[in-house]
């Protein structure tokens, strides 16, 4: 995670610079959801088709639904005659879905699908006890096995799960339940909508009755919607109303409950996922340093001491008939570290199999089961039989699991590395803030250090010089100059006076504000940011599927191959297929088969197949997030890194996206007060920016007069992509491009022709204003260029990605716009549909699109791309809108999207390389395959130690995208960018 994280500058309008009004309230289109009201904004609609006979028809209506605006997914099953779409229904709905399925030739009916009055929530678990990549896709399977469940998604990497369910249908316990039921610890972490919700802790409650009271008195405060009780570790989850009440007022009532009894506290909102991930990162080095106590023994017995002549004498001692001191000993210091250390491997196996899988702890199970039990067999003979002689492998087996388990304890280690950007986001907040109490004409009266997460909506908190802002809000009193480079990455403090907003965790420079709160706990940006940025680590990104795939087939098809070269050694022993002096002298042709088996089944590694992909996911979204670019997830990533061609808008994209009025001249007579009273009261109806660069422009001819309102407008209208309409003192005002104008029958003058080619060629937008049908003015607005555009454009050709200008102003003001920034494709006076249907026909030629927008006008379009790029979005997490969020607002943010997610793949590829290579090399070699060449033989602790060392690798490898820099040449252009400014 919705950055440097975010203030994002605050949604401009259309971007286009002609004169149009503000399109309303487009939705937050995700590729993925919207910000509040995710079923509200993305509507599902199944229809059923008539008359589909191949999967040909089948893409036919696919394709053609996919062509119409606004369409998120389209999906069409021809055994069972259906097409499920996804959709925004402020651009397209359900009939026109339909009428365009039979335009394509086959009869369609919408389906009244109870699916649309479900409501849906988000479910975060944590799940303790997976290894690899089977782990996961079993836990997976099993969550989307469950009626109620939309979407379950579960990340190896990050050992969590997501799921989308339907409450009315079933709850988080049952969902918890079926984790536990595949063999896994599963512990919650948040369910549903996670902002106004909080989890406190009590101690001192020793019966379930307090707790009960505790809920009681907590649910009779005004503003508690739900309580949840976790009796096992005494914890509430409180969902309320901030505007009503909160965190403290709830530890007051807990505490006044018992008399001084108990004793509140704010529990992670992670569910402690940090103290688990801790916990198992200490209970594997213990394991590991017990397991050491008991192996370095039997190595010793086994490897060292026999050369010992002294020591070697005493271990050969014989006890019943060829039973020896060392095999004893072997096998009293072999069987704790299998059955009591190495006891999570079991457990773990049993449970995969009784579901019918097979993980990475069968094979381990399998491997040292196969030496150990096959070493009791030799020592039981040796204690029966006067003659028998034979090797034990004690040592094989307690060497593997010591060997795994540092493997295991190194790979946790260096997984909690992968998520360091999480933890540095939130570190941004401070522990603790001061708050004031004001008296009822807002004089201080007193102070109070407390727990940030205590703050409430509408406190009012003092931050003094150098400390951190506690929570989001806006300036009460004071003045000073905050750094917003945490979240913003603006290098430069930014001013802040009365009214102004800031974000928690930044931090104040000089003087003393007070701050009113506004946002606060899970409501706030910075939470947002990390909930966005913990999303983006979860979601797999499409090449996942190839290590999944495998991962369905490998272990058992490792187990075959294990048995059929144990068979293979064996038989060829015992038919004499090889000479008797390839035998070591302390085993037989069994034997040595046998430690060819084991070594081929613990060799074998899934975990490296696994974790390929995620950890490199996980640490390339982290980087991004550190340099501004929000990417969010796999999918996103895997796209970028394809991308060649842009899309670029124009207003707030290309240009600074603050227009203002430069030059006006007047065709008739007429007083220019007089003139921007009619046009401002005009505009001031419209939030498109040049209505607000003309309403701004105008306040300068009434400065003495500031808070009068404007004249009244009645009837006023708005044209889409052409302008605004109003009677104003009786008067038709009407503002807007050469179309409009003539639209409505409205000579244009040579004069004014003259006026509009003339602005067009200084790259500006020209305005005419007609007053009761005559034209009277032309205005000239300017929006310059972004510092450095024209480098950054010329940046992308060099990286052979072709660049596009798509905006709805007009043509003149486009050209020059492009030609400036050198860029040579443009499409001009577009509406957001047509900038959708352009992206479409990108595609079509075989183009990789990626669209860079505002954000809020450019939905379709950003939604129609392969990667939608939002510049600019602002803290309320119209985040939501794309792809990859550029949090700086800064153009170059765009090569550096591209350069990361370039690298983010090739490292992936190096790690599949790895990964599959050293399989495929590291299975034939334990097999024996160099054996009868060279002599080389492969012992299975060594296989164990390989297999160990090959899932570290693939983390380490991925840890080092943490030394992603930019391109050196962004540097030089940030640079230039301050001078120009």
């Amino acid at each position: 995670m919705s950055n440097k994280f975010l203030t994002l500058a605050c949604i401009r309008g259309n971007e286009s610079l002609s004169p149009r009004p503000h399109y309303p309230s487009m939705p937050k289109y995700p590729k993925g959801a919207s910000e509040k009201n995710m079923e509200g904004s993305e509507t599902k609609a199944m229809f059923s088709v008539f008359g589909m006979t191949c999967s040909a028809c089948a893409g036919s209506v696919e394709k053609a639904i996919k062509r119409l605006p606004g369409i998120r997914e389209a999906v069409v099953d021809v055994l069972n005659n259906r097409a499920q779409v996804l959709y925004f229904p402020t651009y397209v709905n359900e009939e026109t879905i339909r009428e365009t399925i039979e335009d394509v030739g086959f009869q369609a009916t919408l389906i009244q699908d109870k699916m649309k009055e479900r409501s849906s929530e988000v479910c975060r678990i944590s799940i303790n006890g997976m290894t690899c990549t089977s782990c996961s896709t079993t836990v997976e399977s099993a969550l989307q096995a469950i009626p109620g469940v939309q979407k379950a998604q579960v990340a190896l990497a990050t050992e969590e799960a997501e799921v989308h369910y339907d409450p009315k249908i079933l709850s988080y316990n049952q969902l918890l339940e079926t984790i536990e039921h595949t063999g896994f610890e599963a512990v919650l972490i948040s369910t549903g909508e996670e902002r106004s919700k909080i989890h406190i802790r009590i101690e001192g409650v020793r019966t379930d009755n307090s707790m009960r009271m505790l809920e009681k008195s907590l649910q009779a405060l005004p503003g508690v919607q739900e309580i949840d009780m976790d009796r096992s570790i005494y914890k509430f989850s409180l969902s309320y109303k901030p505007d009503v009440t909160g965190p403290r007022d709830f530890i007051e009532v807990i505490e006044s409950t018992g008399s001084g009894r108990y004793k509140a506290m704010i529990y992670p909102e992670d569910g402690g996922r940090d103290a688990r991930r801790q916990e198992e990162i200490k209970q594997y080095y213990r394991s590991f340093l017990w397991s050491l106590v008991f192996t370095i023994p039997v190595f010793l017995t086994s490897m060292v001491f026999m050369y010992i002549s002294c020591i070697k004498y005493a271990l050969d001692t014989k006890v019943v008939n060829m039973l020896n001191i060392g095999m004893i000993l072997r096998w009293v210091l072999s069987t704790p570290v299998l059955f009591i250390i190495g006891r999570r491997f079991y457990t773990g196996s049993y449970k995969a199999l009784r579901h019918g899988s097979a993980n990475m702890d069968v094979l381990i199970a399998l491997g040292t089961n196969a030496a150990y039990f096959y070493s009791v067999y030799t020592v039981l003979r040796a204690a029966t039989s006067p003659n028998f002689k034979g090797t034990d492998f004690f040592e094989t087996s307690s060497m593997l699991i010591s060997f795994i388990l540092l493997g295991k304890y190194l790979e946790v280690l260096a997984k909690g590395k992968t998520s360091e950007a999480i933890a540095k986001l939130m570190n941004l907040a401070p522990e603790t803030a001061t708050l004031l109490t004001l008296d009822n004409n807002g004089n201080v009266i007193g102070e109070d250090e407390i727990d940030s997460r205590l703050i409430q909506k509408n406190d009012v908190i003092k931050i003094i010089p150098g400390a951190k802002v506690a929570c989001d809000g806006f300036v009460n009193w004071g003045q000073s100059h905050v750094n917003e480079s945490m979240i913003t990455g603006e290098a430069r403090p930014v001013a802040k006076k009365k009214g102004d907003t800031v974000i928690g965790g930044t931090v104040n420079e000089n003087g003393v504000l007070h701050i009113k709160a506004t946002r606060v706990g899970s409501e706030s940006a910075l939470a947002q940011i990390v909930r966005l940025v913990e999303s983006a680590q979860m979601a797999k990104a499409p090449v996942q599927k190839f290590a999944d795939h495998i991962s369905k087939y490998f272990v058992p098809l490792v187990i075959i191959f294990s048995f059929s070269t144990w068979l293979a050694w064996f038989l060829a022993g015992k038919c004499h297929g090889y000479p008797k002096s390839w035998i070591p002298s302390s085993m037989d042709s069994f034997e040595l088969a046998l430690q060819f088996g084991i070594s081929v089944m613990v060799i074998a590694c899934p975990c490296a197949l696994g974790l390929a992909t995620p950890t490199a996911v996980m640490v390339g979204t982290g980087v991004g997030a550190s340099q501004g670019v929000l990417i969010k997830g796999g999918q996103a990533l895997e796209s970028a890194h394809k991308v060649n061609c842009i899309v670029f808008d124009k207003t707030g994209t290309l240009t600074i996206g603050k227009p203002v009025v430069v030059n006006t001249r007047l065709l008739k007579n007429m007083v220019l007060r007089e003139f921007y009273e009619l046009v401002a009261a005009t505009e001031v109806n419209s939030e498109h920016p040049l209505a607000k660069a003309i309403v701004e422009y105008a306040k300068k001819f009434r400065e003495d007069e500031e808070n009068r309102g404007w004249p009244k407008a009645q009837d006023f209208v708005s044209i889409t992509g052409h302008g605004v309409k109003a009677i104003v003192r009786n008067k038709e005002i009407i503002v807007g491009n050469r179309s409009l104008m003539l639209d409505h029958n409205i000579a244009i003058p040579n004069d004014a022709d003259d006026m509009l080619a003339e602005t067009e060629d200084m790259a500006q937008t020209g305005i005419l204003v007609s007053i009761d049908r005559e034209l009277i003015g032309v205005l000239a607005i300017s929006d310059p260029l972004k510092p450095g555009a024209q480098a950054v454009i010329s940046i992308l050709k060099s990286m052979k990605v072709r660049s596009i200008m798509v905006t709805g102003d007009n043509w003149g003001t486009a050209n020059s716009i492009a030609k400036e920034v050198g860029i040579e494709a443009v499409i001009a006076e577009a509406k957001p549909e047509q900038k959708a249907a352009k992206v479409k026909d990108l595609q079509a030629s075989g183009h990789i699109v990626a669209m860079v927008g505002d954000g809020i006008n450019d939905s379709p379009a950003l939604v129609a791309a392969d990667v939608g790029m939002a510049i600019g979005a602002g803290t309320d997490i119209a985040i939501e809108a794309a792809d990859i969020v550029l949090m700086k607002s800064n153009l170059e943010d765009v090569i550096t999207a591209i350069d990361l997610s370039r690298k983010t793949f090739s490292r992936i590829r190096l790690n599949y390389i790895w990964a599959l290579g050293y399989n495929l090399l590291g299975i034939p070699i334990a097999a024996g395959f160099l054996f009868p060449s060279s002599g080389f033989r492969l012992p299975p602790w060594i296989a164990g130690a390989a297999m160990a060392s090959s899932s570290v690798s693939v983390v380490f490898s991925s840890l080092l995208l943490k030394n992603y820099r930019r391109p050196k040449i962004l540097n030089t252009l940030s640079i230039q960018e301050i001078k120009v400014e």
